[in-house]
């Protein structure tokens, strides 16, 4: 398997992806793959990296410039995350999550924030706290990691491409 950043010829199969990993989640509200494409038209799809097996594109991740009140420095949101439902559970999400957090360290992000479960996100040292909120997400799935010690305090604002999704 490989990873690397998505090409053009990666979109179409992206959106599919997506669109099929987030169809049986409750919590979905379908937006997910139009994110990306937004992401992707505004110039706010920091790094893209997709997954691939023979050619077939397995996995995605995004990553987006945010905006918390109080709080300085480059931070990057994590998601959408897709894994095609037949190669969830076999660790590909996982690689791809790790990879995607070095890779956004590397480029100078000061840390990283999401809204997701907090027992998967825990593995790669996402926590909660207080002080970090969105909107009404309840603040236990608010979640940071700092690559710099800092620890984030406020509002997180994430690109216009999420507000269709109407969080």
């Amino acid at each position: 398997m490989e990873i690397r950043p998505e090409t053009p010829q990666d979109i179409f199969a992206i959106r599919e992806l997506t669109e099929a990993a987030f169809a049986p989640m409750p919590y979905s509200d379908g937006s997910e793959a139009q994110i990306i494409d937004r992401l992707r038209e505004e110039g706010n799809l920091t790094l893209s990296l997709v997954t691939l097996d023979q050619d077939q594109v397995l996995a995605h991740i995004a990553f987006s410039p945010v905006t918390i009140d109080r709080t300085q420095g480059n931070w990057c949101g994590l998601g959408p995350v897709s894994v095609a439902p037949s190669w969830q559970k076999q660790g590909i999400g996982t690689t791809l999550i790790g990879e995607g957090l070095s890779r956004m360290k590397k480029r100078g992000a000061a840390g990283c924030v999401l809204i997701g479960a907090p027992d998967f996100y825990q593995r790669f040292g996402f926590q909660s706290d207080p002080a970090l909120s969105y909107g009404n997400v309840p603040r236990q799935f608010v979640q940071f990691l700092s690559f710099d010690g800092v620890i984030p305090k406020g509002a997180i604002r994430y690109p216009p491409a999420f507000e269709i999704s109407g969080a």
